[in-house]
C-alpha cells in the first residue's frame, strides 16, 4: 500500500500540472471556438479513445456503474461549462487560482452531503483563502466579476467531484466511470451547443484550437481521470485535494511562459494566499489524521 500510495502521489502530480498548462491553451481556442463545440470535440474524441481503451472492462457493466457515471458526469459537465465560459471574462491565471479554491470547498461540501466535522484550521484556512481571493479579484476596483462567479462555481463542482469520485472509485470499475462520464459531458455539450449556437461543428481548424483539442484529450482528458479515477483508491481526499493545489500554480507560471500573462502584485498576492490557506487546512487536516492513526 505504501508503494501505491507513492506512485498514486505522483500520478496526481502529474494530473495536475497538466490541468495547469491546459488553461491558456484553451482560453485561445475559445477565443474563435464557442465553448459547447469545444466541449464537445474535447470529451466526444476523449470517450472514443478510452471507449477502445477500456473494451476488456465492459463485462463489468452494471446499472450501478451507469447511475453513478452520469452523476459524476453530469457533476463534470457543469464544472467545465462554467469554467470554460470564466476563461472567456478573465485571466487564465486568475480562473486557475480560483478554481483551487475547490480545496477548501472539500470540508464544506462534505460536511453539507455526508455530515463530516469541520476542523478549527479548515476554517482558518478557508479565511486566508477568501482573502486571497479578494485581493486577486481587484481590477482596477472593479472585484468580482462574471468570470470569477463562474469560476467559483465550478470550484464547487470540483469539489463534489471529488468526494464522490473517492466514494464511487473504491465500488465501480474505474475505467467504465471514466469512460462513460465523457460520453455523458460529451451529449450534453452537443445538446447545449445545437440551442445555444445552433451547431456543434468548429468555425475554424486553426493552429491554436487544434493545439488546445490534442492537449486536452490526451493529457488533460484521458490520462488525467483515468489518473485521477483510480489513484484515488490509493491516498486520500485531502491528500488529493494538496497535490491539486499545483494546478493554478503551473497554470499561472505557464500562461506567463507562453504569452506573457502577468498578474497585478496584489493579484499575485491574493494567488498565493489562496495557496497557502490550502495548504494550511490540508497540511492540518494530515498531520491531524496521522495523529488518530498513531492513537489507533
Amino acid at each position: 500500500m505504501q508503494i501505491k500510495s507513492y506512485q498514486a502521489d505522483i500520478a496526481l502530480l502529474f494530473v495536475a500540472i497538466s490541468w495547469g498548462t491546459t488553461f491558456v491553451l484553451v482560453q485561445d481556442a475559445i477565443s474563435a471556438i464557442p465553448v459547447y463545440t469545444f466541449l464537445f470535440w474535447r470529451f466526444g474524441l476523449a470517450f472514443l479513445l478510452m471507449a477502445i481503451i477500456s473494451w476488456k472492462h465492459w463485462d463489468k457493466f452494471t446499472k450501478s456503474t451507469l447511475w453513478a457515471s452520469i452523476l459524476l458526469g453530469s457533476i463534470n459537465f457543469f464544472a467545465f461549462a462554467f469554467q470554460t465560459y470564466a476563461l472567456t471574462l478573465t485571466l487564465s491565471s486568475t480562473v486557475a487560482f480560483i478554481t483551487g479554491l475547490n480545496v477548501i470547498f472539500i470540508p464544506f461540501i462534505a460536511y453539507l452531503f455526508f455530515k463530516r466535522t469541520i476542523s478549527v484550521a479548515v476554517l482558518i484556512g478557508a479565511g486566508i483563502a477568501v482573502l486571497g481571493l479578494w485581493f486577486l479579484t481587484i481590477q482596477g476596483g472593479v472585484g468580482i466579476g462574471s468570470g470569477e462567479i463562474y469560476t467559483l462555481l465550478c470550484a464547487i463542482l470540483v469539489s463534489l467531484h471529488i468526494l464522490y469520485t473517492d466514494r464511487f472509485a473504491r465500488q465501480y470499475e474505474v475505467m467504465l466511470l471514466v469512460v462513460i462520464q465523457f460520453g455523458v459531458i460529451a451529449f450534453a455539450s452537443m445538446f447545449m451547443g445545437l440551442i445555444v449556437d445552433g451547431t456543434v461543428m468548429p468555425t475554424t481548424y486553426s493552429y491554436e484550437f487544434i493545439l488546445a483539442l490534442v492537449t486536452t484529450v490526451l493529457f488533460a482528458t484521458v490520462f488525467a481521470f483515468w489518473a485521477q479515477t483510480s489513484m484515488q483508491r490509493y491516498t486520500t481526499p485531502a491528500k488529493t485535494a494538496l497535490i491539486f493545489t499545483m494546478e493554478p500554480l503551473s497554470a499561472a507560471l505557464f500562461a506567463y511562459l507562453y504569452i506573457g500573462e502577468l498578474l497585478l502584485p496584489i493579484q499575485l498576492f491574493g494567488g498565493v494566499m489562496i495557496v497557502v490557506g490550502v495548504l494550511y487546512a490540508e497540511l492540518s487536516t494530515l498531520r491531524k489524521a496521522k495523529r488518530i492513526y498513531k492513537k489507533n
